[in-house]
């Protein structure tokens, strides 16, 4: 029996079984193809917004509404502060997901003492919501207590995303009390290193 028979014949059982295989080969490669673009993409959107705001330069301006629509500028934070800008969403799960431990990093930090930071560290949150009543939800549900959160409820159009080159989120940059981009991550939690060079006993967080 040859290989014509089997392709040639409507009702053979074998030949059916054989377009599966290529049917399900030719699916796994698709699959591994979209996974291979979609890395891509990610890993060119990373480069991309890790080149507009660089460690060492000034941290540009941010002037945003708090959940009660009160202004808070980013200068007043970082006043004596050692500062990590937070961006995320309520609708970001991966942001949602990284939320517990930035907790932890937040409840070590915020009383210990730095080099040069008379009132220690904070954290200030710039959502990328739309929808006000969500952002203030999850702000609670994740128990966020720290309290400095800000938003224009831009969404991706936000001014601040743009103004820090934020292409995905979560994405955090750690500036210290002049002002000074220290340091820029792809999850908050990434600044526990940096945070610990900057602790005056020279102390370790990694315990959390």
């Amino acid at each position: 029996m040859g290989w014509s028979c089997i392709y040639e014949n409507d009702n053979f059982i074998l030949r059916n079984f054989i377009y599966y295989k290529q049917s399900f080969y030719n699916m796994r490669k698709i699959f591994a193809t979209l996974l291979i673009s979609c890395a891509g993409f990610m890993s060119a959107n990373a480069q991309y917004a890790n080149t507009k705001i660089e460690v060492g330069q000034k941290a540009p301006e941010l002037e945003l509404k708090t959940p009660t629509g009160e202004t808070m500028k980013l200068s007043d934070v970082t006043k004596k502060r050692i500062v990590l800008i937070d961006f995320w969403a309520s609708w970001c799960g991966p942001c949602r997901r990284a939320n517990p431990r930035l907790v932890e990093m937040y409840d070590y930090y915020k009383e210990q003492k730095f080099k040069n930071a008379k009132s220690g560290f904070t954290i200030l949150s710039v959502s990328l919501d739309q929808d006000q009543a969500k952002w203030a939800k999850a702000i609670t549900d994740d128990k966020l207590a720290w309290p400095f959160h800000v938003s224009d409820l831009g969404g991706w159009k936000s001014k601040a995303a743009d103004i820090y080159g934020v292409q995905f989120i979560p994405q955090a940059f750690l500036v210290d009390s002049d002002g000074k981009v220290i340091g820029k991550y792809n999850f908050a939690e990434e600044a526990r290193q940096d945070l610990d060079k900057l602790l005056k006993d020279g102390g370790s967080a990694q315990a959390n």
